[in-house]
């Protein structure tokens, strides 16, 4: 990273205009303990435009997590705002964001989630019973599939599924509904070397053939290397806000 400090002040130039697919707003998270407030996050503001691949980075503690708590409305900030494509979810119902989740965000975590009993197809068919998808749920599981390198594996369970498979099972999953932007945290994480770098060849790949947004939390430094931009938090703050190595790529 190039920039470091107590705050970021050089803004990269966005990878779109218009309105930011996620945009945060002077963040803050805290929680009690002990009669005093922990202070989580402090004062988190960027915008993510469409098609950028933002790498979240900082050693454990940083409040990496609780930043993508808020910004995919699964955490409440306790001051600042949250919006998505221009919606602002800082303050909506749990009923009102699961919708806005359903829409907008796809997420991928480390340990996949995948629901044990359902086969692929079926795992990446629930998001869509639970929206509002209006063509075949099979169909729509099965084109995902297909676009993740799985058209073989559609009928089998996670536990006939190797780590990256599994990992691309979830990715498809998280794209179902058309989501503009997909988060991550740790998607590489539970994956050998050669499996990792697959996931993140095919993140790259789903950013340029599709125009999806990756914000993706990460302790892995080669996730580092996809990154168009790089975000680094410390102490819950928003240290430095820089180019990615591939920066201007489409």
């Amino acid at each position: 990273m190039t920039e470091t400090g107590t705050a970021a002040t050089a803004r990269p130039v966005p990878s779109g205009s218009g309105t930011p697919v996620l945009e945060a707003r002077h963040l803050g998270r805290s929680l009690p303990l002990g009669g005093e407030l922990l202070e989580i996050l402090r004062d988190v503001s960027f915008s993510i435009h469409r098609g950028e691949f933002v790498t979240l980075a900082g050693p454990s503690g940083s409040g990496k997590s609780t930043l993508l708590g808020c910004i995919t409305g699964l955490d409440s900030p306790t001051t600042g705002q949250v919006l998505l494509n221009g919606t602002d979810i800082s303050t909506m119902r749990e009923s009102q964001l699961a919708g806005i989740r359903n829409r907008t965000v796809g997420m991928v975590f480390q340990a996949f989630n995948l629901i044990p009993t359902l086969t692929a197809r079926e795992n990446v068919e629930v998001p869509l019973y639970a929206g509002s998808w209006h063509g075949s749920p099979s169909d729509r599981a099965e084109e995902l599939l297909g676009l993740v390198g799985l058209s073989h594996r559609l009928e089998h369970r996670p536990n006939q599924l190797s780590g990256g498979e599994q990992q691309r099972v979830a990715i498809a999953r998280a794209l179902a509904t058309e989501p503009p932007l997909l988060v991550a945290d740790e998607p590489t994480g539970n994956l050998a070397a050669a499996q990792g770098k697959e996931i993140l060849d095919l993140l790259w790949d789903l950013r340029e053939r599709l125009g999806t947004t990756l914000v993706i939390a990460t302790h892995d430094r080669t996730v580092g290397e996809y990154a168009t931009r790089w975000l680094q938090l410390a102490d819950g703050a928003l240290i430095s806000d820089s180019l990615g190595p591939r920066a201007g790529s489409r």
